[in-house]
């Protein structure tokens, strides 16, 4: 029987000084595969907007494609803990909705939600889902959700007092109940810093190597992703170009008749 990653499993992997790995998915067979090749916790990100979808911003996600993409993920992973990032306004507006909207992702498949930011409001809706037992990734640095108020795509906690900031929110949120903390776009050794004085892991979103966990968008990985990379992202593969040379032959062959063969007709 395959054992399921739990917020017990990351909680062990800081505690052992173990790393994980986090990648984003978004379709069954993306899942599977990556399920099968030991990744800890596959994020359906909603950076799904961008690279599955088209749009220019995570704003323009809702929860029912992320419901959409939650249930195929969720039946592809077998060991790897499931999260759901909650899109923008999904739990923003008042508790009752905000746990009604993650308590689907979780009937669904979901293991946990992801929700970004700090605020008072943030802190007590991370109260209410975890006493209604939806486990809670935090999100902290530079917040996707937050660009137009962040001014966009700053690092943030580049000084001492900014670093401070950080680790004060990240301790709230590890009050309020959270399992995990992302860091997003934070110099490492601030990062560092963090995740030295915090009990719950942190996971880097380019924010240098000393976190607990790594995360990227898989489609940064496999290279199928072509109109932005991001500094922090490393391309393993080059599926643009796989994709784009398989079809230009099957356009081939289909016209000049070389598909299908004998062998490919009943």
């Amino acid at each position: 029987m395959i054992k399921k990653v739990t917020v017990k499993t990351i909680q062990k992997y800081k505690d052992n000084k173990e790393k994980f790995s986090v990648l984003t998915a978004y379709d069954y067979s993306t899942a599977k595969y990556l399920d099968e090749a030991g990744i800890d916790i596959i994020l359906i990100g909603d950076s799904l907007a961008m690279v599955a979808l088209g749009y220019e911003t995570t704003h323009c996600v809702g929860t029912e494609e992320m419901s959409i993409f939650t249930k195929a993920v969720a039946k592809g992973a077998q060991r790897a803990m499931v999260v759901t990032d909650m899109p923008f306004l999904s739990y923003h507006t008042d508790i009752p909705s905000a746990v009604k909207n993650c308590g689907e992702m979780i009937k669904l498949g979901a293991n946990a939600v992801k929700i970004e930011g700090f605020s008072d409001y943030i802190l007590n809706v991370i109260r209410r889902l975890t006493e209604t037992g939806i486990p809670v990734m935090g999100h902290l640095g530079f917040t996707p959700q937050f660009l137009n108020t962040l001014g966009g795509y700053k690092i943030q906690g580049k000084t001492k007092e900014a670093a401070e900031e950080i680790l004060r929110q990240a301790k709230e949120l590890e009050k309020a109940g959270v399992f995990s903390v992302v860091l997003e776009m934070v110099p490492q050794d601030s990062a560092k810093y963090i995740t030295e004085n915090l009990t719950v892991p942190t996971i880097s979103c380019g924010a240098g190597k000393y976190c607990d966990a790594q995360v990227l968008v898989s489609d940064d990985v496999f290279g199928k992703y072509s109109d932005f990379k991001p500094k922090f992202a490393r391309k393993y593969g080059d599926m643009k170009s796989l994709i784009f040379t398989c079809a230009k032959q099957f356009n081939d062959d289909v016209k000049t008749g070389k598909f299908p063969s004998d062998d490919e007709i009943f």
